[in-house]
């Protein structure tokens, strides 16, 4: 398998090299004890920005490696020169659990930190991480921290808003027994032990190992200083391709008696979820009614995309 770091050729201009790929021959083989694991897809103009928030964690960079995974981008923009401790790999299979299970089959660290190419982790991230995982003694655990959605503009707008109201409570997703992937950890051996990812699907995969790993005896835990950061999406665009996304997750994976469930629900009105945005606290009452009028919109999108799948489409993967 081939790995790539960043070097500059005689111009100065970045270009992408193979690394080796036996772990002895590269750098901090040994000290490795956390393996950031991101795929990536059509999402390379954002790595910049993760790696640069990767640079600023408090937690020494001497025990950590970053993996990249490309999931097939059909564009890879060149990048600026790589630290030492990032390596890029190709998975040639559709779908982010693949490019996750790529990752850790190269990951040399103990622990593998999963988060997005469009997170930024907060710099005290991997510090609460490494002292929850000093906590465990010995305990068979998953790790989750929050995703906290923000807008960059002063005046976010109703796309914005509704992607702030909405968020990824990942506190409410850990107390059902899963975690978004885009801020968690789990033990390398045990991420092994249970076969990774589900890497046929395309969305939900993260749920299904999280509930997969309970059921074998793990327990997953929350961590409320382990902060990520996810950008607010922008457009309707943003919003009804992970509609679709997720959607389509829900209804071409898993048992057939729960693909007829997810198809059953998707067809009744969204009350639940706008429940739930409605007695979001922490934002304004306008903005709850703006997130209840989007997720009444978005829902004609799944019933479409409902439609869709049932005449053979393919899923949504991006």
């Amino acid at each position: 398998m081939a790995r790539y770091s960043g070097r500059e050729n005689a111009t100065g201009r970045s270009v992408m090299t193979k690394r080796p790929a036996n772990p002895a021959e590269q750098p901090q083989a040994r000290g490795v004890l956390w393996s950031v694991v991101v795929p990536v897809y059509e999402q390379w103009h954002m790595v910049t920005q993760l790696l640069s928030a990767l640079a600023e964690q408090r937690h020494p960079l001497d025990q950590v490696e970053v993996i990249l995974v490309d999931n097939g981008s059909t564009k890879r923009p060149q990048l600026a020169l790589l630290p030492p401790y990032v390596t890029i790999l190709d998975c040639a299979t559709p779908g982010s659990y693949a490019a996750r299970n790529t990752g850790a089959k190269s990951a040399r660290g103990r622990w593998l930190l999963f988060t997005d190419a469009d997170c930024r982790p907060d710099p005290g991230w991997l510090t609460a991480i490494v002292a929850e995982v000093g906590r465990l003694d010995g305990k068979m655990s998953l790790l989750a921290g929050p995703v906290e959605v923000r807008s960059g503009a002063p005046s976010p707008n109703i796309f914005e808003i509704y992607d702030m109201v909405r968020g990824i409570p990942q506190a409410r997703y850990v107390r059902r027994g899963y975690a978004a992937t885009a801020n968690l950890a789990v033990p390398t051996a045990l991420f092994h032990q249970m076969g990774g990812f589900d890497g046929q699907r395309l969305s939900g995969g993260d749920a299904e190992f999280c509930r997969r790993a309970g059921a074998e005896g793990a327990q997953l835990r929350f961590l409320p200083a382990a902060i990520v950061h996810h950008p607010a999406r922008k457009s309707w665009t943003e919003l009804a391709t992970k509609a679709r996304r997720v959607k389509g997750g829900q209804l071409v994976s898993g048992t057939r008696k729960r693909r007829l469930a997810w198809s059953l629900a998707t067809l009744a009105p969204p009350w639940r979820e706008s429940f739930h945005l409605l007695t979001c606290s922490r934002s304004s009452f306008r903005d709850r009614i703006i997130a209840v009028c989007i997720q009444h919109a978005l829902w004609s999108v799944q019933i479409l995309e409902l439609i869709r799948l049932a005449f053979g489409a393919r899923p949504e993967r991006r």
